[in-house]
This record gives structure tokens, sequence and C-alpha cells, in this order.
């Protein structure tokens, strides 16, 4: 840093009458200086006397007269601006605003200081003002309750919350304005005992105050003015080693040399900077025990984390003064806040010091303290948080690699794989640090050796080894995603990773084993994805970006890089993995990111070739279902009209079809070929090539090879005979369902024949009953397969098929009959409502057969989820009956963890189509449970059995899902009542009128939608209710009778429901306001005349009224901030009077214990509105010893000063500030 100018010492002093101070500081005003009386006294006195606060540059006493407004003058007869308003504008430059203010301090002291005041008040947005006279006559504390009166309780905004572009960097001005007048005032006026005291007294005194903008904006004051006053401490560290030198060179020369003039004004400057810095000590540890160790506890988190940004601030400024365990203890004890913003503070703090890695040495005991909270906060909640902690991490990796045990590091490694990509990133980054950054000095001279033999090579093996041993996680793109910033040279050595697939191992060098080759393979196909998609893997980010111009030609430049090597190098590959069809699998995927212009520019022709020749080979010696889908897409990539290549592609292609389908239809022959028993390699030859033109037809349109004439009559035999093996009907019925949307794709895309939509409207029709045909098939894959694609056909074919103007596709509209309906709903209830445990033949699809096995369930469970997904999806389109979805509504409770998301979207969106029909849908499905019920149990069931009580529970859901907004489910809920009544009293009893309708009970579970009719409509249901009952009906009041007694009670006692809802409004409205504005309240409340219709409803509305007229409590008295007994206050600042405190009444102490051990979890506890976030005790301990003769900030030393003791250890007792069980860690 460089040293400030040294202080002349041979000033001119001039008398202030002569003076015209036009500096830009108050450099020259050494007149303040002058006037300094006993040093070391700054803030002792929390306020000042009425005589203290008259002395002024002009006797105090001095009128500002009527030109002077705020310490501006006035020119033209046009007032200036007001400090606040200037600050609130941001336009002009600080330092222009200061000078001026300087220049009116230094003609009238006590006017200025005011200014000063009312800024700091109107920057807390107080309307208030101070007046001279309150400032001469009143306390602070006096001031600051007379302020406090006179807040605008309206709002709860102040400037530092307010939103709009007017206040936008009102919070940077305001700082930037305590920075410069600091730094502009460093030479004198802060020195005169006058404007720093007053200015600490009433930042300390707001700081205080229960008045949150107050608060919030004098610890924002107090803490800029706190690092302002840290970095003129600096300054004077500095300039007091330059003078020791100086000091120390002239005293070293010879005597005849020596200047002793000279000598003696490097000691007097020596003694002034050493009383400057005294002063700055004591100014710096007022501000830090009267602000500081009270705020950064505070009930808000905004205040606390200012506090802890500032601290962080001033021990990477001045670390000789600040950075050591009796300051870093607050950091430490802060990270486990409860709010993230301040957590986030925190770690920022640290990493501005552990960046430096000269302060290393002063951070060894605060690391091992809380290097386990660091570790565990990188699975904290808030994802900014979690990223800043692994970034933190691996600066501390930087600075010594052995403070991180292996476990440590291990909790930051799985991170990687983390679907939050900055999390991953930044996890990343760290394991690029601890296993990729390090090179051994003997691989210098190898620096430009490429492939197997460059110093990349092992450090892809140990990217290799890495994602092996990361067993819990398979997915490889997201680990090159994370690495993608910072190791993007190693991930794109495409060479080297070709190289260790393709060439001998070295002498000595151990060859890749299988299981690295695969995991080689799958790292390089996602680097190699991710450079030529350049946006991250599925699951991480919001969407693809725009690309600037200089991504695009990195990403074209990678592309052609791709398709010069693996042009040449994927044959190869191919044929030497060409059995393995995981290793297969992912190299026929490389092609898709090719550019495919350079096999015609660089002349490669003969490696396409290649290319196409392995790929042939490949189809004809796999089956697996994967693969062939591969070798179909890399077909499909190649085969770009776009390209010269094209032709070539498409004849290979083409040669490769017809002999699959020549060999499809002669098997195919053969297999059926009456009177002769297929044997199982004939099916096997069957299937295998049924299976390549599946996979095929997949991708590419094979229509002119005329598959479904063939198909079909596979599937025709299978139904007659009955014997045909499953994998050959399900590939089947794929293959016939790819004919089929091809076909229909080509009509849509295209002007067709009336002659095309009959032949395709055909074998829709032929192709559904086939598929109806299998749902009734012994094997539970066949049906499966058949349903799915059964719904599929029918979602294509519904009515949906014309929008968008494609009225010509109307004869291909085809509406499944009843019974089809009937059979895709037994096949839902009989398939997918089952046990997980029984679902024995769902498990049983699984080739290992490990029914048992969680990884198969959870497929099971999968694959149940998507058949019902595909059946609601029918129901939403209204492609079935609405009334088809009682029975997969009365399922709601009993399968509510498996598939309540889906049942309760389907219940949304049928509601949207007819809310009507829902609702007869949905009493359908309780009246269905109901007739369940009735026939497990009989009449005579006990109502309070588990049964009937889960019939109640879900009618109790549905009545939910109906929401607050009565008016627009007004109709539906009285349809409903009706269904429902006529249900309850459909079956008379057998006995005669005197015995309950068979179905009475039912009623019960109908009075749960009770709460949602409107209070007319109540009325109507009523009347409907009474159609159906006999007078000796209503005198009946046995325990049979229960259900109609409690359902007319429904009716009629929520009646007024709307009335009290009024009432309550009323009350609601009339409670907000305080006592002050409310008058006594009264039982002669009007209400509107809507709600007078009838002598009834007059009745009922005062007979609540009287019950419910609102009795207005008394105002709950405002929670005390900070609550402290009268004798710990300081005498001269009992700020506390502002406001009554009742002496028995105490804070609820904050649960520290649980926020340390579930910070990770959601935790919706609201703090408690005290400032000091902890008991009455420990303020009272905190407040204890504040008097502000005891100076514990200390500057360190200068070098070269012999007469200052060394730094003496300054730690706060931890139990007055938190205990241990806040933190699980030991204290320093």
């Amino acid at each position: 840093m460089i040293a400030a100018p040294e202080i002349p010492t041979d000033f001119n002093l001039l008398q202030e009458s002569e003076t015209h101070f036009s500096s830009d500081t108050d450099f020259e005003d050494i007149e303040g200086k002058n006037q300094k009386q006993g040093k070391g006294k700054t803030c002792k006195k929390g306020k000042k006397g009425p005589g203290d606060k008259g002395k002024g540059g002009n006797g105090g006493g001095k009128p500002s007269g009527p030109n002077r407004m705020n310490g501006h003058h006035q020119q033209n007869g046009v007032e200036n601006m007001m400090l606040f308003e200037v600050v609130k504008m941001g336009k002009s430059a600080m330092q222009s605003v200061v000078d001026d203010w300087i220049e009116s301090y230094k003609h009238d002291r006590d006017i200025s200081l005011l200014d000063l005041i009312n800024f700091f008040i109107q920057c807390s947005g107080c309307k208030g003002v101070v007046t001279a006279e309150m400032f001469r006559h009143m306390q602070n504390s006096e001031i600051i309750r007379k302020m406090t009166e006179e807040f605008d309780e309206d709002s709860g905004d102040y400037p530092l919350t307010m939103a709009g572009p007017q206040w936008k960097k009102f919070k940077s001005s305001f700082c930037e304005f305590i920075g410069v007048l600091v730094r502009q005032c460093q030479y004198s006026i802060i020195y005169d005992e006058y404007m720093m005291d007053t200015v600490i007294s009433l930042l300390t005194g707001l700081s205080d105050s229960q008045v949150r903008a107050f608060r919030h904006t004098s610890t924002l004051a107090a803490m800029k003015l706190m690092t302002a006053l840290v970095n003129v401490a600096l300054n004077l560290s500095i300039n007091m080693d330059n003078t020791q030198r100086q000091y120390e060179a002239e005293r070293n020369k010879m005597i005849g040399k020596r200047a002793n003039d000279r000598l003696e004004l490097l000691l007097q400057k020596r003694k002034e900077l050493q009383e400057n810095q005294d002063e700055i000590e004591n100014m710096m540890n007022a501000i830090f025990k009267g602000v500081f160790v009270h705020r950064y506890r505070d009930a808000i988190a905004e205040i606390r984390a200012i506090c802890i940004e500032e601290i962080g601030i001033w021990m990477k400024m001045y670390s000789d003064a600040f950075l050591n365990d009796s300051y870093l203890k607050y950091v430490g004890w802060t990270m486990h806040d409860k709010q993230g913003e301040v957590r986030l503070k925190c770690l920022t703090a640290l990493q501005g010091l552990y960046y430096n890695k000269e302060l290393n040495s002063k951070l060894e005991l605060f690391t091992s303290r809380f290097k386990d909270r660091i570790v565990s906060m990188t699975l904290d909640k808030e994802y900014d948080v979690a990223v800043q902690a692994i970034k933190l991490l691996t600066l501390v990796l930087q600075s010594s690699e052995e403070v991180l045990t292996a476990e440590d590091c291990e909790n930051v490694y799985h991170l990687v794989y983390s679907a939050h990509r900055p999390v991953a990133v930044a996890a990343g980054e760290f394991l690029y640090k601890k296993l990729f950054s390090r090179r051994d000095p003997e691989e210098d001279g190898i620096l430009k050796r490429r492939g197997r033999q460059s110093p990349n090579a092992n450090l892809v093996k140990t990217l290799v080894f890495f994602f092996l041993e990361s067993e819990l996680h398979e997915h490889a793109a997201y680990l090159v995603d994370s690495m993608w910033d910072c190791a993007t040279e190693l991930l794109k050595d495409w060479e080297c990773m070709n190289s260790l697939l393709l060439e001998e191992p070295l002498s000595g060098e151990e060859p890749l084993t299988d299981r690295q080759e695969s995991a080689l393979i799958e790292i390089m196909l996602c680097t190699i994805r991710q450079a030529a998609e350049c946006h991250p893997p599925v699951g991480r980010g919001t969407g693809k970006r725009v690309l600037t111009a200089k991504e695009k030609k990195t990403q074209l430049d990678d592309r052609t890089r791709i398709t010069e090597l693996f042009a040449v190098a994927l044959p190869q590959l191919l044929a030497k993995y060409s059995i393995d069809a995981e290793k297969v699998t992912n190299l026929l995927q490389l092609p898709q990111y090719f550019d495919l212009e350079i096999y015609t520019t660089g002349r490669l022709e003969k490696h396409l070739d290649a290319l196409l020749r392995q790929i042939r080979d490949i189809v004809e010696k796999h089956t697996d279902t994967d693969v062939l889908e591969a070798c179909s897409k890399t077909y499909h990539a190649l085969c770009n009209e776009e390209f010269t290549i094209f032709n070539r592609v498409d004849i290979a292609r083409s040669q490769l079809i017809d002999e699959l389908a020549d060999k499809f239809n002669r098997l195919l022959e053969d297999f059926l070929q009456e009177g002769e028993e297929p044997d199982e390699d004939d099916a096997y030859q069957v299937l295998s090539t049924l299976k390549r033109i599946t996979a095929f037809h997949n991708t590419h349109d094979l229509s002119r090879w005329d598959l479904f004439g063939c198909n079909y009559k596979l599937l025709k035999t299978g139904i007659e005979n009955g014997d045909m093996p499953e994998q050959i009907v399900i590939h089947a019925l794929q293959c016939t369902h790819y004919v089929i949307l091809w076909q229909l794709a080509k009509i849509t895309e295209s002007s067709s024949t009336k002659e095309d939509l009959l032949r395709l409207k055909k074998q829709m029709r032929v192709f559904c009953q086939i598929c109806q045909h299998y749902l009734t098939n012994v094997n539970t894959a066949v049906k499966e397969q058949a349903f799915t694609i059964l719904c599929d056909v029918l979602m294509i074919s519904s009515h949906q098929i014309m929008s968008g103007g494609r009225d010509m596709l109307e004869p291909l509209v085809y509406t499944p009959d009843s019974s089809l309906q009937s059979e895709l709903l037994s096949f839902i209830l009989d398939h997918v409502f089952i046990d997980q445990d029984d679902d024995n033949n769902s498990a049983g699809l699984f080739s290992d057969g490990q029914q048992d096995d969680e990884a198969s369930k959870i497929e099971a469970l999968h694959k149940r989820r998507n058949l019902l997904a595909a059946f609601c999806k029918l129901i939403v389109y209204t492609v079935v009956e609405m009334n088809t979805a009682a029975d997969i509504f009365k399922q709601y409770m009993k399968y509510y963890n498996d598939y309540g998301d889906i049942i309760k979207e389907t219940m949304s969106k049928t509601r949207q189509i007819d809310k009507i029909q829902c609702a007869k849908t949905l009493i359908l499905s309780l009246q269905q449970l109901f007739n369940e019920m009735i026939q497990e149990n009989g009449y005579n069931f006990d109502r309070s059995s588990p049964t009937f009580s889960g019939i109640k529970e879900l009618a109790r859901r549905f009545a939910l899902t109906f929401g607050l907004d009565q008016l627009k489910t007004r109709e539906a809920i009285a349809m409903l009542h009706k269904d429902g009544i006529e249900f309850a009293f459909k079956e008379p009893n057998p006995q005669g009128e005197s015995h309950p309708p068979l179905n009475l009970a039912f009623l019960d579970i109908l009075s749960e939608f009770s709460s949602k009719l409107l209070r007319q409509d109540k009325r109507t249901v009523y009347v409907y209710l009474e159609k159906f009952m006999t007078f000796q009906m209503s005198l009946r009041r046995e325990d049979v009778w229960l259900p109609l007694m409690s359902y007319r009670n429904s009716l009629l006692a929520g009646g007024d429901d709307d009335t009290m809802s009024v009432i309550s409004g009323i009350s609601s409205r009339g409670s907000t306001v305080r006592n002050k504005k409310t008058k006594p309240a009264t039982g002669k409340r009007k209400l509107p005349e809507a709600e007078e219709s009838s002598s009834s409803d007059s009745m009922w509305l005062n007979r609540e009224q009287t019950m419910h007229t609102p009795v207005m409590m008394q105002t709950p008295q405002l929670t005390s901030t900070i609550m402290r007994e009268p004798k710990r206050l300081r005498p001269e600042e009992n700020y506390m009077g502002v406001y009554p405190i009742q002496p028995e009444h105490h804070p609820t102490p904050l649960d520290y214990n649980r926020r340390g051990t579930s910070l990770m979890e959601d935790d919706e506890e609201p703090i408690v509105e005290d400032v000091m976030m902890s008991s009455e005790g420990r303020i009272e301990d905190l407040n204890e010893g504040m008097d502000f003769d005891t100076m514990d900030i200390d500057l360190p030393p200068s070098k070269n000063r012999r007469e200052r003791t060394e730094l003496k250890p300054d730690f706060f007792d931890p139990a007055s500030i938190m205990d241990e069980s806040v933190l699980g860690v030991s204290m320093f």
C-alpha cells in the first residue's frame, strides 16, 4: 500500500476570518486539531450535555440565518438540496458534496452536524426533523424517542428496502457518502472530539432502537464508518513506519551530518501520529462494542449479514490488527445462522482471507475449529451457500492439502453428480484441483507428445478410475459437465482417448480392463456430445441458451476435429469391439455429431464405406434392441439429403432392408405352414429378423416394403392358435404400430387419395381389434404391450386428429365402444391397482427374476404409472366416457403414494372439461365404494369401521379439490348432492317405512360436501331432501337415523356461513386498526342489504351478529427488540426509555441446537422479533464492561516501534455470546 503523504509541520496559522478553505479535504484545517482537549476520551460520554452542544466554530449560538438550508448556501434565492436528496439522486460527485459539507462545518459546526444528524434520520425513512433546539437541550435518547413517535407507521418500507429505480442505487450512494466523509476528514476534523463523538453516539443509539428502519440504517452506517476508520488506521500505521525509518536513518548518521531539527520534527510527527492512532482505536472500539457485538446477532438477517460482511473487510484490509481469533470467532459462530444470506456472507468473507496465502498461518486455528462446519455447508439447503462453501474448500485445499482429510474430500467429490449445475461445477473444480492439477516434474519433457504418451494419458486414466469408483452414480454426462469449465483441455484430448483404446500398452504399462474401456468410451462420448451441442445434459440448466460468436466458432472447430479424427478411427473401434453390445451402442452414437461435409471435402469416402460395412456387420451379429436402434439412428444421421454422401448411404441402407424384408417373408412363410410344429430355431430366426426390422422401422419409413400384411398374418395366427412366442407377438405389435404411424404421417403431410384414407382406416380398425384380443392374453408382457399401443392408437384416431384444419382426416376418427372401454378399464384395475408385494407378474418381466430387488420394484412401479397415465389421457381427452374414471378416482386414498399425483391431475383436467360431469363421477366413485362395503359387510355395518371411515376421508379429500371459489363450482356441487340424495333413498327398506332406507348411511359421506354449498343452495338441497323424507323420518332419533340427522344439520346449521364470513371479515378489518384509531365496537353494525333478504335471514344475522360481534382486544404491546434491565444500561444512554417494557416479559430464546443439526432441512420457524438473538441473561453479560474507557481494539505496534507492547489477546467470553450447544464445536 502506498504510504500517505507526510503532514507538513510548518503550517501558516491564519485567523478564521482571513481563511477561505477551498481544498478538497480538511487537510489545511488545523484549527480543529488545535482545539482538541484531552486525548483518549472519544465517545466516552454517550451524549453531549446542553453546554457541550453549544460549542462550535461560531460559538454554537449563532443562528444559521435565512440564507442557509441544511448546511448549503442559497444562490439567487434558490435553495440547494439537502444531503439526503443529493445522496438519493446519486448523480452528483460525492466528493464535492462532502467538500461542501466540510466547508460548512468549518464555518458553523453545530448547524452542519445537525444537517448530518437529520441526514441519518431521513435515510431511515423517518419524516421527523431534529431542530437546533432539540439538538442543544435534549439527550440522544430523547431525540430518538421523539423521532420514533414521528415515524410513519403506515408503511414498513424505508429507503434501504424500497423498490424502484430511484432507490436502486441508494444503498451504494449512502455507503459511498460515509466513506468519502471520513476520507476527506481524516486529517483533522475526525480528531476534534466533536463530530465523531456525536455521530458515533447517535448511530449507537439508533442501532439499539426497536424500530427496524433505524436499526438497519444506523448499523449499515456504523459498519461503513468503521470500515473507513480501519482504512485511516492502516494509513496511520504506514505513516508511522515511514516516520520511524526516517528517524532511524537520520539518527544513524554521523554527528556532523545529523540534522537535529529534523530529528525533533520527526519525533514530533511520530508523537502526533501515535496520538491520532490512539484516538482512532478509541473510535473503532466504541463502534465495535457499541454496535457490532450486538447487531451481529440481530433478529433481522440483513443486519446480521451487514456486520459479517464488514468484519470480513476489516480482517482482509488490516490483517495485522483484525485477523486473529478474537474476530474470526464471530464469523465462525455465524456460519450456523438460520438464514442463508448470512451464511453466504460468512463464506465470502472467509474466501477473501484464504485467497491470500500469506494469511494462512493466522487461519490455522480457525480452520481446525470450523473445518467440519464448512464441509457440512457443501450440503446446505441454499444452493448459493453450498457453491461458496465448495469454493472456500478449494481455496483451503490450495493453501494446504494436509488440512482436508480423505473423508472431507469425498464429501465434495460426489457433488459433481448434483442436478444443480453451479454446485456441480464448483465440485468439479475442487476435484480437478485435488486429483488432476498436479504434474510431475519429469513430465515437463513430454509435454509435446501426443496420444498414449502424452501427459494427459495418466489424467484420463485417473478420470476413468474416479468414475468407476463412484458406484452410486453412473452418469458420465454429469461428471463431464461438472469438469467442463476447468478441465476443457483434458476432456477434449480425444487423440489420447482414442490411443488408449486402439494402441497397445507401452512396456511396463498395465492395459485397461474391459470395464475401464467401457467407462472410457462412455466418457469420450459424453465429451463429444458436450462439445458438439454446447449445453449441459438433461436435468441441468433450464434450456438451450444462445451461443456467442466465440462459442459458435469453438463449436464448429470442435466438430471439425471430431469428424477428422473419428471418421478414420470409428471403423477401427467398431471392428475391435463389434461383439460388445455396450461399447458398440455408445460408439455408434458418434456420427450424430459429425460434420458430414468433411467426408467429401476431406476425401474420406473410403472410411465412410468402412463405417457402413461395420454397421452392417453389427446388425447381422446383434439382436439386442439398444444396439439395433443405435444402428438405425446412425443410418438416419448419415442419410441427410443435404450432403453428397446421401446416395452412398441410402443405397447401403436399402440393400440392408431388402435383405431383412426378404428373409423375414421367407422365414414367416415356413414358420406359419399348416400342419407343422415350429421349432425353437425357426422361432429365433423369425424373432431376430423381426427385431431388426422393427428397430429400423422406428426411425425409417419402410412403407414400400409393405410390412403390414405379414405382421397381420403373424398376429392373427397367434390369436387363432394361442401358442405364438410372446416376444414375437410383442415385436409384431410394435412393428405394425410403426407401419400405421408412418402411413398416417405421409397422409397428413401430403395430399392423399380417398383410397389411401380408406385403406388406412381399415388397417387401424383391424389393428385395434387385434390389440383388443391380445388384452386377454395369458402373458402379462403381451397384454401390457397391447394396452399401451391400443391407448396410443385410440388417442391418435380420436376427434383431435381433425384439429388444425385437417378435416380431410375425418374418416380416420374412431371412438371405442363400451366393450373396449370396459376391457381397458379392467386391465387397469387388474394390473395397476395391485399391492407391491403381490406384483409377481410385473416383477417377473425382468430377466434377472429378482422380485425382491429394489430396483426391479421401482421399475415395475414406473411401468404401472405409465399404464395408468396412458388410460387417464384417454379420459382427459374424452376418448372414453368420463364416468369410467370413477373406478380410478376411488383408488385415490388407497394408492395415494404411488399414483396420487396422476389421479389428482386427472380430476383437475376433467373438472376443466365438464364440472358437472366430473362431480357426478366423483359421487359415483363413492357410491361404488359404498356398494362394495355393503356387499362385504352387509347393511348392518359399523359406521365407525375403518372401511366406512376411509370412504368418508376420501369424500373429504374430494371436497378439498373443489377449491375455495364456491361460485365456480356451485352447479357441480349441487348436482353432486342431488345424486347423493337419490342414491341414499334409492333402496327402500323391505321392513317398511319405519326402518331407514338401505343406503341411508351414505348421507353421512355426503355431508362432507355440505361446506362447499352456498347458503341459498343449502336451502335448495334441503328442500330437495325433504321430498324423499316422510313425516315419520323427521321425528326419528334412533342411531340408525343419525346419518339423516347429521346431513340435515349440515344443511341447516351452516345456512348462515356467509353471514358469519361477512362478520368475520368486518371483524378482521376492524382488528387491524390500532387502538388509538379505533372507536369502541357496538352491536349495531349495519350489514349489507343483500344479506337481509328475508325475515329468517335477518333473524340468523342478528343472532350471529350478537354472538360474533368482534371484541376489540387490547393492542399487543410492541415486542421489545432488546431486553435489558435498567441497571445494565449505560446511565448516559438509556435509549430503551423510548418504549415502556414490562419487566416480567422475556423474549423467547431461539433454539440454536435445532438449527445446527438440521440446517439442510426446510425450516419455517419464524425468528422471534428480538434484535438480540439470545436470551436476556446473555445480553446482560454482553453489556457488562461496556465502558468506553476499556479499549479492546489495539492496533498492532509498528515494525520499528519499541515502546508499544505486543498485541494483547482479546477473547470475548464465548458463553456471553453463544453457548457450546449452539455450534457443536469447541470455542477458542
